[in-house]
């Protein structure tokens, strides 16, 4: 004998307009009904025709979804809510599994963009929720869309758009993507790309192509590909973050946070503010591209996911070195950190930073210091790839930043304490969240940059790290060049050349290797070291006698 549950809900607000009072309030009983008895982790099956029950939103998301689109109007059972048919019989009841159609690529990239897969599980004990708990979180429901959601259904119907009428290659977003991503490859001009716009437009009447390059990145921006622009001292002193955002002048040097430009007479010097549309020019931005979404859309594509575990599943007969997996340092901290090392899709991360000129002209001293993060959880015909390189900063010139480089480092700190936290991430393969841990345990760079990256003194008679405060050096007379003259230190006590006197400096070696220093020797070493960040501003040219300075006010 099978049954109904049975619910006191009229449920002819279906086929209503969706602006009127009537669908918004049966929409509101139908969300009170489904987060009452199928919620899983505050969130449902959304039932409007893009999620197609396959995806879980919040009661907010979920709202604004079904004031876009129409509500299904055969869904009058809510099997997927909690309405169930309950069988009396002892055999199991069978339920029905919604019809999932896979959608095409560009539709996979907007989900991902925008974090839609959500939350898919096959156990139906975990949809069950409770009243109270769903009652006391539930969000203020606007009766407008959110602006992502906004963003969100532009880019699927740009991704649903034919490019022309028959077009079944192309949509609108599609061959926008693919044109922009031949503009970055081959370094095409903005102002050639507008101009092969209009020339498609021209060209190609029926065609839905944007007119302009501004209407371009318009579209492509809602993707999310973008970065953060954050103002710095000219002196590399601080950053314009935080607390610190509304400040015009830096706390260290007191050096100005917008460009200036001096107007001379017999008497008075002007420094004023450069502007642009009204609005200052900063002296110095720093471009972030945050890492927490990169690393995120590792795991929510089912392609990069199984690469990102080849770590853990791949095997190593031979025992030769081929990647850092094979290496001790990453077994050392596996067996330091089991919680980190328990879960394979935590990431390990390499950072790598250099100095390069722009413009290629060697006359020209302006120097510009990308940093970049390579995730080693990767293969290694893969990893090393230009194409799996996250860029995590642009630090500007014209000069190096040198010690001054952690600085600019500090947004990508915070992203990585939070990371070694855990940050909610959707797993393609198991249809499910976890918490995604990352860690950086290595560094790329040449030994000047070491001494940037490190703050140890890479200049000097104890430039060595690893000899560290313990290190031989020697100055040459002529050269006047440090030498280390103590490395046979590290050969077997048996060694013949430790005995060896005339063939190095006369002596015979009898020391042990120096003792490596962990991470607490390090820090003590560091305590009480007096550190300021920043560079000596430059003295400016000289005033004629009788000229004063008058600095125009800074107030944006």
């Amino acid at each position: 004998m099978c049954y109904f549950i049975y619910l006191d809900i009229d449920k002819n607000w279906i086929t209503k307009p969706r602006g009127s009072v009537e669908y918004r309030n049966g929409l509101n009983r139908f969300l009170d009904f489904a987060f009452a008895n199928s919620s899983s982790d505050g969130m449902i099956h959304c039932p409007c025709p893009l999620c197609g029950f396959r995806f879980f939103q919040t009661r907010e998301d979920a709202y604004d979804h079904l004031l876009m689109k129409p509500f299904p109007p055969n869904y009058t059972f809510w099997l997927h809510h909690g309405e169930r048919i309950v069988d009396e019989r002892p055999s199991g009841r069978e339920e029905l599994e919604p019809t999932i159609n896979s959608g095409d690529q560009i539709r996979d990239m907007v989900h991902d963009a925008f974090n839609f897969p959500g939350l898919q599980s096959d156990d139906e004990d975990s949809m069950n929720g409770h009243v109270e708990d769903v009652a006391e979180g539930l969000p203020y429901i606007s009766d407008e869309p959110s602006r992502e959601t906004r963003a969100f259904h532009d880019l699927l119907e740009d991704g649903e758009q034919e490019l022309y009428p028959g077009c079944s290659k192309f949509s609108k977003l599609s061959f926008l993507v693919r044109l922009y991503h031949i503009k970055c490859m081959c370094g095409v001009s903005d102002k050639a790309f507008g101009l092969i716009l209009e020339l498609l437009g021209d060209a190609f009447e029926h065609a839905v192509i944007p007119k302009t390059l501004h209407d371009a990145k318009r579209i492509i921006k809602k993707l999310g590909i973008e970065y953060k622009k954050i103002d710095a001292c000219p002196n590399d002193c601080m950053l314009y973050r935080g607390s610190d955002q509304d400040l015009s002048r830096c706390k260290q040097c007191g050096a100005s946070r917008w460009k200036q430009k001096t107007r001379k007479n017999s008497i008075i010097r002007i420094n004023a503010i450069v502007k642009k549309n009204g609005k200052p020019l900063p002296a110095k931005i720093l471009r972030y591209f945050p890492l927490i979404p990169r690393l995120q859309r590792l795991f929510m594509s089912s392609k990069t996911l199984v690469d990102m575990l080849w770590h853990k599943r791949g095997t190593n007969s031979d025992g030769f070195l081929r990647h850092p997996r094979d290496g001790e340092g990453w077994k050392a901290f596996d067996m330091r950190y089991t919680n980190f090392s328990g879960d394979p899709r935590s990431v390990r991360l390499a950072l790598a930073s250099d100095g390069f000129n722009p413009y290629g002209n060697l006359s020209s001293k302006y120097s510009i210091w990308p940093v970049i993060l390579i995730p080693y959880n990767l293969p290694p015909w893969i990893c090393m790839k230009q194409s799996n390189f996250i860029l995590s900063m642009i630090i500007p010139g014209p000069k190096m930043p040198g010690n001054d480089i952690d600085i600019y480092l500090q947004p990508l700190i915070d992203e990585l304490k939070q990371l070694w936290a855990g940050v909610d991430t959707y797993d393609a393969s198991e249809k499910k969240t976890f918490k995604m841990r990352a860690a950086l345990m290595w560094t790329i760079r040449d030994f000047p940059g070491l001494g940037n990256l490190s703050g140890w003194n890479t200049y000097g008679g104890r430039a060595c790290p690893t000899c560290n405060l313990d290190a031989e050096t020697r100055r040459l007379t002529f050269s006047q060049k440090w030498c280390y003259m103590g490395h046979r230190r590290f050969l077997n006590r048996d060694h013949r050349y430790r005995q060896d006197r005339s063939r190095f400096d006369g002596k015979v070696e009898d020391r042990s290797p120096p003792t490596k220093l962990t991470g607490r020797d390090v820090l003590r070493q560091l305590d009480g070291v007096p550190v300021s960040q920043g560079k000596v501003q430059a003295v400016g040219s000289k005033r004629r006698r009788g000229q004063q300075t008058v600095m125009q006010d800074e107030s944006p």
